[in-house]
């Protein structure tokens, strides 16, 4: 019997998504009613890491529109019902087992193992809070949004804004530039393309040191990947739509990176909540300190 290879079953279904054209993280997911919700687990905590971009793509693939997800028996445990013939999604559950090493010492060994859950829409008799629809679209316009702003600006990085059409991020000057948010047809896609960037801020070696960690020939496309998951994340908390224009080379980066190695996508997306949990974390300590 064929082992069970978790990092390889995920790795091929987000590369046969991006091959497709249809990335799990490249749908609008405020206002859709094709299953881009934010997942959260059956007691409304939010999935983190590669379980979001997994049950992103399970939902995106079957039109789950409810956010919510369980296993088995959490749906029986509230006198629910999977439907017969439905099929479940695979997560992801980090953990430690304690196990004696060779010097005799109890030492915890880390261990990834895949369990299944189903959407609330295949389940029949749950409480009606888990069938909810997602939010209406927030439509932002060409006008910039003043909590958006100041929540990028309490990244600590300053924001350049000239008539040059390129948006970056400069790790030599600590610098992102944007072009004018007018220039944007929408001002979700502005906001999108600034937490791309801003995700990339956070690799800088002050914040959380990551280039020089991931130096190697896959630096390039595994650090866009990072800031492409950590925009995507953030934009399904804060209320807006990424931009995910990125040009074919970057793509075509992406799935040579993750066809040669199997641990790419789990890296990158463990690296990505990293990214979006510096940013909530400064802009909550300015929040904090303007309130003091």
């Amino acid at each position: 019997m064929t082992k069970f290879d978790i990092k390889e079953t995920v790795t091929n279904s987000i590369i046969k998504a991006i091959e497709e054209g249809t990335a799990p993280w490249r749908s609008p997911w405020t206002g859709s009613q094709t299953g881009v919700a934010f997942p959260l687990r059956s007691t409304g905590e939010q999935y983190r890491g590669i379980n979001i971009l997994l049950l992103w793509c399970a939902a995106q693939k079957n039109n789950y529109v409810s956010a919510h997800w369980f296993t088995y028996k959490q749906a029986a445990d509230l006198g629910a019902q999977v439907r017969k013939g439905e099929k479940s999604s695979t997560v992801v559950k980090y953990g430690t087992f304690d196990k004696e090493n060779e010097q005799g010492e109890e030492a915890k060994i880390p261990y990834t193992k895949a369990y299944r859950v189903f959407n609330a829409d295949q389940i029949d008799g749950l409480p009606d809070q888990f069938y909810i629809q997602p939010d209406p679209p927030r439509d932002l316009g060409t006008i910039a949004d003043g909590e958006l702003d100041l929540f990028f600006g309490c990244v600590g990085v300053p924001i350049d804004t000239t008539k040059e059409p390129r948006a970056f991020y400069s790790l030599t000057t600590d610098r992102i530039h944007m072009p004018p948010i007018a220039t944007f047809y929408e001002a979700a896609d502005y906001y999108g393309v600034l937490a791309h960037e801003s995700a990339h801020a956070t690799g800088h070696k002050n914040r959380l040191d990551r280039f020089k960690k991931f130096q190697n020939r896959k630096a390039y496309a595994f650090e866009e990947l990072i800031a492409e998951i950590a925009s995507s994340i953030l934009g399904a908390e804060m209320g807006f739509r990424p931009d995910f224009g990125q040009s074919a080379s970057y793509v075509e980066g992406w799935l040579k990176a993750l066809n040669d190695d199997k641990s790419m996508i789990f890296r990158a997306a463990s690296e990505a909540q990293k990214a979006v949990d510096y940013i909530k974390a400064a802009a909550d300590t300015a929040q904090n300190e303007e309130a003091a």
